[in-house]
């Protein structure tokens, strides 16, 4: 399976994304010719060196001066603008993405919406220009291992901010991108974020596979490490993510259901991955509990600790384990109606690298008020959520 892998490292923005799918092997020419038709502006395509790595160094030079521009207008820009279908929805898709972050921050609609520099033609070359390099690669599975947002303060409408702006901090919110902060200046982009947010899907390390290519594109500004964001087009052997944990055992014979009921929840909020007490017969009869408790290694230190403070038990076995297969997850909301009102309602759709939709199940605690509200078997509630969204995101087939 041909898999993107993007290691932003040094941050990113759409000029280092575009330059990077040109050096990953995207068509350079189709690319230029393809933003030149429908933005007004001149590509230019070249080479530079950060720090010792050669990189493809994209430039858009912009025919004259432009003004800010409203969501729809940028809309209409993309429609017109003769791109291939996929391209077009990618495209659409990406913008609006910015817009939700801008109309949020701002508190207004997106059709009352201005954009200032993500509206402007050298955004909308590197919007259209990257989305076209994504679909020509063609790759079947896109990730970003976590980004790097860089540091310090920006300047942004309402002043000077800490990094990242108001904008890219809301569009990883909304698509779920992991990142960390590192240096001095402002390394992600508005337009970097949304990019990779629309297409590519969060993992904490690179999977198993075959390097096929690599790619970098350079960043304008010269830093203190290579200014280059990194992509790897690797042939990977699973449709499913792996992970390395570790299993964390006890027994209690002389812990309430209070204390356990407790311990549950705090273990999950100090990062388990799950949690499990199973009742359990001890020595001389005595009733008990055996817990379990799956975690990250580099957790497991701590809430073996947290499990000997909470229970009094002496000693935490701990049952290494060579990795866990895992399915990706994302978030989506789905409108059904019920007795005549619409409710928009998240679900958990779990899938492989391949988009494969394995399971979907709707939020529980988002199905309870609603059972509530309207005195209907939560059940019910349940499956007609998990039907809409099946209908929407799986195949017809959902035996």
């Amino acid at each position: 399976m041909r898999t993107i892998i993007f290691d932003a490292f040094s941050g990113a923005s759409g000029d280092m994304i575009l330059g990077t799918l040109i050096s990953l092997g995207a068509d350079r020419e189709k690319i230029r010719e393809t933003i030149e038709s429908a933005v007004d502006v001149t590509v230019r395509i070249g080479e530079a060196n950060k720090r010792g790595i050669s990189a493809v160094d994209v430039h858009i030079d912009i025919a004259h001066e432009e003004h800010a521009r409203h969501y729809d207008d940028l809309v209409d820009i993309v429609v017109n603008a003769g791109l291939p279908p996929r391209v077009e929805q990618s495209a659409l898709a990406v913008f609006e993405l910015m817009g939700k972050a801008e109309s949020k921050i701002h508190g207004i609609s997106l059709e009352e919406l201005h954009f200032h520099e993500v509206g402007q033609n050298d955004a909308l070359a590197d919007v259209i220009g990257s989305c076209y390099a994504m679909h020509e690669i063609g790759a079947d599975a896109i990730f970003s291992l976590p980004i790097n947002v860089g540091g310090g303060r920006v300047k942004a409408a309402h002043g000077f901010m800490p990094v990242p702006a108001p904008a890219t901090l809301e569009i990883l919110q909304l698509t779920g991108l992991s990142f960390y902060g590192s240096g001095n200046r402002e390394l992600l982009t508005p337009t970097g974020a949304a990019i990779l947010g629309h297409f590519a899907r969060p993992i904490e390390s690179l999977p198993k596979g075959k390097v096929l290519s690599v790619g970098y594109g350079a960043g304008d500004a010269d830093t203190e490490n290579p200014n280059v964001l990194r992509s790897i087009l690797i042939d990977t052997e699973d449709d499913l993510s792996r992970d390395s944990i570790e299993v964390l055992e006890t027994n209690v014979d002389d812990v309430t259901g209070e204390v356990l009921g407790n311990l549950f929840e705090k273990l999950l909020s100090m990062g388990a991955k799950d949690v499990a007490i199973i009742p359990a017969t001890m020595k001389k009869g005595r009733t008990g509990h055996i817990i379990k408790v799956i975690t990250k290694p580099e957790h497991s230190a701590v809430i073996a600790r947290e499990l000997m403070k909470e229970t009094g038990t002496l000693g935490i076995r701990v049952i290494p384990t060579k990795h866990r297969y895992t399915a990706d997850r994302r978030m989506d909301r789905v409108k059904v109606v019920i007795r005549g009102k619409t409710y928009d309602i998240p679900v958990k759709i779990a899938e492989d690298h391949t988009g494969e939709i394995l399971h979907i199940s709707a939020e529980y605690e988002d199905c309870k008020k609603i059972a509530k509200e309207l005195a209907i078997p939560l059940k019910n509630i349940i499956r007609k959520v998990e039907e809409k969204a099946w209908s929407i995101h799986g195949s017809d087939d959902l035996c």
